[in-house]
């Protein structure tokens, strides 16, 4: 996890650079859209941690796969309606089609200048995840082409490994922009952790007790992935409910985490407090908070993302205050992910 952590390093500070001459020639204050520059720093972690590139040699890919995740999101609700919208020859059909086959291609030329022919590791690769799919893909077991197992993986790492990790990160400035308090808290445990360090290890991020919490917290009321999907693999009962082999089971996550009975009272309020003695202290029973999943299928990239968000934060909150935008207008919009529907506009000050 170490050398994840220097890859996040190196990620952010160019994040850190933009801000500060932003402001520097602002007088020191000014409003900052802080979307765009979350998610490119995210997409510059997994490019860097996962392929052995930078967001800049990947950007093309992230800039497609961001095209396409909006294309789709818009069709959800006419896609619920009839399982042959798809192949609809619609214009939103056509542009999802492009889409998909621009994105296919840029992975795939992607992972040959990685591999080569036989399969050896590149040089400008830094780990074997490149590697590990390429060779998964001419193994057995996994059906279809080997390009589609390369390029399937490939998107779900690109996506889920950026996006998710970016708007939680947005949403937790916003959530801390709105409340100075925890703000304040959440600033005076970074600076001391951070003091002096440019790098961060495993132990000072461990001593993030208050920022953790928020994170928790954040995830709680904005879980970026929505919906957990599972298949029942046999016939089972839920309740008084009879399931039958096959059928998908849809379970919102916004309904777990923001049950009064689970939650109590306050459960739509921003109370970061309530995670002090951990997620079991949080709620009963424990396994209501979802916002990594649940079981054999629980989101493998968890803890590279609550390291990232920690230290991105930490560092964030060591040079800058926020407060809330005027201009800011609260929409939440569900585009695979939850996410601000009008952008994150923030006011920034230097510290």
């Amino acid at each position: 996890m170490q050398g994840m952590i220097q890859l996040i390093e190196d990620a952010t500070a160019p994040l850190l650079e933009a801000w500060e001459n932003i402001l520097d020639s602002a007088g020191g204050s000014t409003e900052i859209v802080v979307d765009d520059y979350l998610r490119n720093m995210s997409a510059d972690v997994i490019a860097r941690a996962c392929f052995g590139s930078s967001f800049a040699k990947g950007e093309e890919i992230f800039c497609m796969l961001r095209k396409l995740q909006k294309a789709i999101s818009q069709q959800d609700a006419f896609v619920g309606l009839s399982a042959l919208w798809k192949h609809l020859p619609t214009k939103s059909n056509r542009e999802i089609r492009n889409l998909v086959e621009k994105v296919r291609l840029l992975i795939l030329e992607l992972a040959k200048a990685n591999v080569n022919e036989n399969g050896a590791e590149n040089a400008a690769t830094h780990n074997g995840l490149l590697r590990a799919i390429v060779n998964g893909a001419h193994g057995a077991g996994h059906g279809g082409t080997a390009e589609d197992f390369i390029v399937g993986n490939c998107k779900t790492i690109y996506f889920a490994g950026h996006e998710t990790t970016a708007v939680t990160a947005i949403w937790c400035l916003m959530l801390l922009a709105k409340h100075p308090e925890w703000q304040e808290r959440a600033r005076i445990e970074a600076l001391e952790v951070c003091h002096g360090r440019s790098t961060l290890d495993v132990d000072a991020l461990h001593r993030l007790k208050i920022l953790t919490m928020v994170i928790q917290e954040t995830l709680r009321l904005y879980p970026p992935a929505s919906l957990m999907m599972r298949e029942a693999l046999t016939d089972i009962k839920i309740g008084d409910l009879d399931v039958p082999r096959g059928t998908i089971v849809q379970v919102t996550r916004s309904m777990l985490h923001l049950d009064k009975e689970v939650w109590g009272p306050d459960a739509e309020e921003f109370r970061p407090g309530r995670f002090a003695n951990g997620v079991a202290g949080a709620c009963k029973p424990a396994h209501l908070y979802t916002p990594f999943g649940l079981g054999h299928r629980t989101c493998i990239g968890q803890n590279l993302a609550m390291t990232e968000l920690k230290l991105v934060l930490a560092r964030l909150l060591s040079r800058f205050a926020f407060s809330p935008s005027p201009t800011y207008r609260h929409a939440p919009v569900f585009r695979l992910t939850i996410e601000p529907g009008f952008g994150m506009p923030l006011v920034a000050k230097k510290l």
